[in-house]
């Protein structure tokens, strides 16, 4: 675990670096599941999953971590460079622009209200190294409760992008905006 921040009425919420050989089955049980459809590794096996995450392990610019809330897991996040990745060739990337993917898949008991609750503490914990200066994010534009949840937390949408495996909504989050929208927190 690398992180780690209390919600207020689920739990502590843990940042864990994905293991590619300990995660894979459990990453490829969400991947695959029609709602995630977006996330587009439907047809995915479990060693192409594997090997996903074992190629963005070795990575200096992408990280994985496995979302837990008291010690079950309840999502995946993934954080970037946007300038060693695809959209840096979409817009003009800033200093301080740090990228981010969120797929939650809480268990039942967990998932009314999960995904508002860990919303501000994905971006906090994106923000926390004070060089980050503004949150990068290109959902589908097909998926419409993303870009709900996302107008929700105060991103400011630019323009539609081509990405090498969607249309993309490219979407901004600047710091600024942030702290003014959700005061600092301790975390635990």
């Amino acid at each position: 675990m690398i992180y780690q921040e209390k919600i207020p009425d689920f739990g502590t919420l843990a940042f864990v670096p994905v293991d590619p050989d300990r995660d894979a089955e459990l990453l490829h049980g969400w991947v695959t599941r029609p709602r995630n459809a977006f996330w587009g590794m439907s047809d995915h096996s479990v060693d192409q999953v594997r090997e996903i995450y074992a190629f963005v392990a070795g990575l200096t610019t992408h990280h994985a971590y496995l979302l837990t809330v008291d010690g079950e897991p309840v999502g995946l996040f993934q954080t970037y460079q946007p300038g060693a990745d695809p959209v840096g060739e979409r817009y003009p990337v800033q200093p301080g622009d740090v990228g981010m993917h969120v797929l939650l898949n809480p268990p039942r008991r967990l998932a009314h209200g999960l995904t508002s609750a860990v919303g501000p503490a994905l971006i906090r914990f994106l923000l926390r190294d004070p060089a980050a200066r503004r949150v990068v994010v290109e959902p589908d534009v097909r998926n419409e409760l993303a870009l709900r949840r996302l107008r929700a937390e105060g991103f400011i949408f630019d323009a539609e992008i081509d990405l090498p495996d969607k249309r993309a909504q490219l979407a901004f989050l600047p710091r600024a905006r942030f702290e003014a929208d959700h005061p600092a927190r301790a975390t635990a």
